[in-house]
C-alpha cells in the first residue's frame, strides 16, 4: 500500500458516512414506506440495501467507464447532474402519486353495510370497515398492488440517483495511484454508505414501532407519500 492510499481510505469512510447522514432521502423514505406498507424489519433493510447497491453501483459503473475512456471529471459530473435531476423528479412524482393514492385510500375507508340473504329467507345485515381486521376484498387489492410496486420503484429511483462524492473525490485520485486503489477505495465508500443507510433505517424503524397512531392510522399511506415528496423537493431544490 502506498502512503497516498491511507488518506484516501479514511476519506472514503468518512465521506460515505457523512454523505448519507446529511441526505435524509437516503433513509427517511424507507422508514415512512415501511410503516405505511407494514413491512417487516427484515424486508425494510433488504429493500434499503438493494437500493443502496443500485445507488452506489450506478455511479461506480459510470466512474469506471470514465476512467477507461479517459474522460475528464467535469464531463462525468455533468452526466451525474443530469441523473440527479431525473432521480429528483422521479422521487417527486412517486411521492405525489403515493400521496394522492393515500388520501383517496383514507377517504374511502368509511364503514359501510352489507346485506346477506340466507336460505330461510332472513336477511342479515352487518357493517365492514376498510381498515378493520376484516378487510373488504377490493381494500386488500388496494394494499397489495402498491406494496408489490414500491420496492421496484424505489430501486429505479436510487439507481438513477448519483452518488455525488464517489467520482470526483475518490475514484479519480485513486486511479492516479493504481486500479487496486480504485477497488479498495470504492469498496470502503460503498460499505460506509450501505452500513449508514441500513443503520439509520433500523434505528428509525425501531423508534416508529413504539409509536401508535390509531386515530390517524388510515392516513399512513398519505403521510408516507408526503414524506417522499418532501425528500424529492429537498433534493431538487437543494434544501
Amino acid at each position: 500500500m502506498s502512503a497516498e492510499f491511507w488518506p484516501l481510505a479514511g476519506a472514503a469512510l468518512s465521506i460515505g458516512c457523512l454523505h448519507t447522514l446529511l441526505g435524509p432521502d437516503h433513509y427517511v423514505p424507507f422508514v415512512a414506506l415501511s410503516r405505511a406498507g407494514g413491512w417487516s424489519t427484515r424486508k425494510t433493510l433488504l429493500v434499503t440495501c438493494l437500493c443502496g447497491l443500485g445507488h452506489v453501483g450506478s455511479s461506480l459503473l459510470l466512474g469506471m467507464l470514465g476512467i477507461a475512456l479517459g474522460l475528464a471529471v467535469n464531463r462525468i459530473e455533468g452526466i451525474e447532474d443530469t441523473r440527479g435531476g431525473i432521480a429528483a423528479w422521479l422521487l417527486i412524482g412517486f411521492g405525489a402519486a403515493y400521496l394522492i393514492w393515500g388520501v383517496v385510500y383514507a377517504l374511502r375507508g368509511h364503514a359501510h353495510s352489507h346485506q346477506h340473504a340466507h336460505a330461510d329467507g332472513t336477511v342479515h345485515s352487518h357493517q365492514h370497515d376498510h381498515h378493520s381486521e376484516h378487510l373488504h376484498p377490493h381494500s386488500v387489492t388496494q394494499q397489495v398492488v402498491p406494496a408489490r410496486m414500491t420496492p421496484w420503484i424505489l430501486f429505479t429511483i436510487f439507481f438513477f440517483g448519483p452518488c455525488e462524492p464517489l467520482i470526483p473525490l475518490l475514484m479519480y485520485p485513486a486511479a492516479e495511484a493504481s486500479l487496486w486503489g480504485v477497488a479498495m477505495v470504492t469498496i470502503l465508500f460503498s460499505l460506509a454508505t450501505l452500513i449508514t443507510m441500513t443503520g439509520m433505517v433500523s434505528l428509525l424503524v425501531g423508534g416508529f414501532m413504539m409509536v401508535r397512531f390509531s386515530t390517524f392510522e388510515r392516513f399512513t399511506h398519505a403521510f408516507a407519500g408526503g414524506v417522499v415528496l418532501a425528500c424529492g423537493m429537498a433534493v431538487k431544490f437543494g434544501l
